[in-house]
């Protein structure tokens, strides 16, 4: 890898600095629109090839190709000069966040909360929280790592290393979990999404990403990734109002949804974050691979379970509402975990640990 490739990113631009609010206008927007042109949206609705709706594939595909063209799969060659922060992030992500998201939502969602949400759509919020957990975040950890002053090489290798391994393992562990919670599995469905929404895209990103380095360089590659940001977000955005435009009837009739779904994703972030944190504390690492190891503990690939989630379930599932929470909470929360980090580094560098490896060198 070269050195260009390790630089840190930019800053964090000011469309993507209020996403939040960019997302609770397309919940308006969608909302009111599915209200105002009910036929419209089941035209959209109706417009499938297998299952898979086609307007929502294009748009998701506009998502996700851009995010994964920023990851450089040679970075896995630097995996071993930071084992203990690959090792702890790869424990939250893969053997932690997927199951304990699963016991959040069927005490939350499953048993609390009951009462209060619609009987038939229990099990779907269920799974939709579960798809959520399943699939670490790709291209916004760049941004968190950023701020946290994290090591690049780190963060490229890590989520090198995490789309790898999920290319294999999100099927299995969402199957796993859904089953566990009661829920039939579309296992063809659900192996089509990963197909679809994440082994094409990876080889077209890629493929993409070599063409630009092969003819231009990184600074070509940085100008072409500038220019096709806000295409991302702005598909993202646009999907929202589509979800929300079939999830408005029911939104309107129970508001307080979303906010019940909302409890058991916080609770996760914050655990998974301070688990990852203290873990990375304790085995030593640097403060700068310790925080975006908690980060990428901690956020997920929303855009990748949105397409899952309806996939699976249907536009008008709870799981697609539920993954939709997760798009609207994931940047205020995520910040306050980037501000976590940044005031506790003169703590965590006191730790023995911290200070033990460092003084042998690492």
């Amino acid at each position: 890898m070269t050195t260009r490739a390790a630089e840190p990113p930019a800053p964090m631009s000011r469309f993507e600095r209020y996403l939040t609010l960019w997302v609770a206008l397309c919940i308006v927007v969608g909302i009111g629109l599915g209200d105002l042109m009910p036929s419209a949206f089941k035209t959209i609705g109706s417009l499938e090839i297998a299952k898979v709706n086609l307007p929502i594939a294009i748009l998701i595909w506009l998502m996700i190709v851009p995010m994964l063209m920023k990851v450089d799969f040679t970075a896995m060659r630097t995996v071993g000069r930071y084992w203990r922060g690959i090792s702890v992030t790869l424990f939250i992500n893969w053997a932690v966040k997927p199951f304990s998201m699963a016991a959040l939502g069927a005490v939350f969602i499953g048993y609390l909360f009951r009462p209060y949400l619609p009987a038939g759509e229990i099990n779907s919020y269920i799974a939709g929280l579960i798809i959520l957990a399943a699939a670490p975040c790709t291209a916004m950890v760049f941004v968190w790592s950023n701020l946290t002053r994290g090591e690049p090489n780190f963060t490229l290798s890590q989520v090198a290393v995490n789309d790898a391994i999920m290319v294999v393992a999100f099927a299995p562990i969402v199957g796993l979990l859904l089953g566990l919670s009661a829920i039939t599995v579309p296992w063809e469905t659900l192996l089509l999404s990963v197909g679809l929404y994440i082994v094409v895209p990876v080889i077209i990103a890629q493929a993409m990403r070599a063409h630009l380095l092969q003819t231009g360089g990184e600074p070509r590659l940085r100008a072409v990734l500038s220019r096709i940001g806000p295409i991302s977000l702005t598909a993202l955005l646009a999907t929202l109002v589509l979800l929300f435009g079939f999830q408005g009837e029911q939104i309107l009739a129970q508001p307080a949804i979303i906010a019940m779904l909302a409890v058991p994703i916080l609770i996760q972030v914050y655990f998974n974050s301070g688990l990852a944190y203290l873990l990375n504390r304790w085995s030593g690492e640097a403060h700068c691979v310790a925080g975006p190891s908690a980060l990428i503990g901690a956020s997920n690939f929303f855009e990748l379970a949105v397409a899952a989630a309806i996939s699976l379930f249907g536009f008008t599932s709870g799981a697609a509402l539920a993954t939709v929470v997760g798009v609207l909470i994931e940047v205020p929360v995520m910040l306050s975990v980037v501000a976590i980090v940044n005031r506790s580094r003169g703590w965590y560098e006191r730790g023995k640990s911290v200070q033990s490896v460092a003084g042998k060198g690492r």
